[in-house]
């Protein structure tokens, strides 16, 4: 597997699982019906913004990562980043090589830190592995986020110093 930047034409193998990602709303705060043309304009953002895929050796897309300043102006040194793996390839350690990647980049990029802004605490396998690389749950927000299955959950604030 490597890690490239994301192309436009990467997109149409994308967006399937995103879709399902986001409809399932289990784990992704987007809107469950989020048009395909809002998802690609948040996955594709302009510069510093980045977007990545995972690949296999045959070129098939296994995930994906878009990342970038959390914030504006004074605060515009902390990176935030998300991420999307296709249930088809998971447990290969895609979800690893990206986050490895990702915060690889904001360090070489200059950010001082990264931030996930709404790790869904249900989420238990993500919360593992971004403790597994560094970050820590610097807050948990009750009942913030609306799961359908186990009803308001939490979200985790996730930070790293870089």
């Amino acid at each position: 597997m490597r890690i490239r930047e994301a192309r436009l034409d990467d997109w149409p193998a994308i967006w399937p699982f995103m879709r399902d990602i986001a409809m399932a709303g289990e784990t992704f705060s987007w809107d469950r019906d989020i048009s395909e043309e809002r998802a690609r304009e948040r996955w594709f953002p302009a510069l510093p913004g980045r977007s990545v895929v995972a690949v296999d050796d045959d070129g098939t897309v296994l995930g994906t990562a878009v990342s970038g300043p959390n914030h504006e102006g004074p605060a515009s040194h902390v990176a935030s980043a998300s991420f999307m793996v296709d249930a088809a390839h998971a447990g290969r350690g895609v979800g690893r090589a990206l986050g490895r990647h990702v915060l690889d980049q904001a360090r070489a990029d200059g950010f001082r830190a990264m931030q996930f802004n709404a790790v869904v605490e249900t989420n238990t396998r993500a919360v593992a592995l971004w403790r597994s690389l560094g970050m820590e749950i610097v807050a948990t927000l009750p009942q913030a986020f609306h799961h359908p299955v186990h009803g308001y959950v939490g979200l985790h604030v996730m930070y790293q110093l870089l």
